[in-house]
């Protein structure tokens, strides 16, 4: 089988959800991620994309199975190509007074509210967002199985991996830059030598949870 052919079947499983929803003439489908749960330090941010019926975008998936420049360069073809999309944060004052999970359904709130076109339905990653109007789906494995998500999964990355690049200069010695998934080893070291900065979460740093400490990045 060609990579094309390979590609094209791949991307027709990815849309089947939304083709669902156009043919019951929900024109307008959103789809919503999140990044930045799992860290110590940062904002959660959310997305929200929407594209029109029958939109694909060819190497759109996961965005933790994309190589960096990989993710920003279809970050941008979304920005592009999308009939509206949205990033909204939580920062880490607020993490700390909602908690993570409660905090990373708010900035996905944000996300949809801030969406130039409202939405006729929203498909989230194994989430339900509170305080949205529109109907809506959970799906588990989202960002790995239905093309919008997979969209909204992109552009949440890049966008905190860029605000991440900023907290490290202005906050230099943690390696902040490199904090995207889980604490590494040298960021506990980190923390232990100069204390926590002002973007990380105290809650996270006085009360970890254990899988915060998993190795990773």
């Amino acid at each position: 089988m060609s990579p094309s052919r390979s590609e094209g079947q791949r991307l027709r499983r990815l849309l089947e959800r939304e083709r669902v929803l156009w043919a019951a003439g929900r024109a307008r489908v959103a789809g919503v991620d999140e990044a930045g749960v799992g860290p110590l330090a940062g904002p959660v941010v959310a997305a929200a994309v929407v594209f029109a019926p029958e939109f694909r975008l060819e190497g759109v998936n996961d965005s933790k199975r994309l190589a960096p420049e990989r993710r920003l360069e279809l970050a941008s073809r979304i920005r592009v190509s999308a009939v509206a999309w949205s990033v909204a944060r939580v920062d880490p004052e607020e993490i700390d007074r909602l908690n993570i999970y409660r905090a990373s359904l708010e900035a996905m709130r944000r996300a949809v509210v801030g969406l130039a076109v409202a939405p006729d339905h929203v498909l989230v990653d194994a989430r339900t967002i509170p305080g949205i109007d529109c109907p809506q789906d959970g799906i588990v494995g989202g960002d790995a199985r239905c093309h919008v998500i997979a969209a909204a999964s992109i552009l949440a990355k890049t966008v905190r991996d860029a605000w991440m690049l900023d907290l490290d200069a202005a906050f230099p010695g943690y390696g902040l830059a490199e904090h995207k998934g889980y604490a590494t080893a040298s960021h506990r070291a980190a923390l232990r030598a100069l204390g926590p900065s002002p973007c990380h979460r105290r809650s996270f740093t006085l009360l970890p949870h254990p899988r915060l400490f998993d190795e990773g990045v």
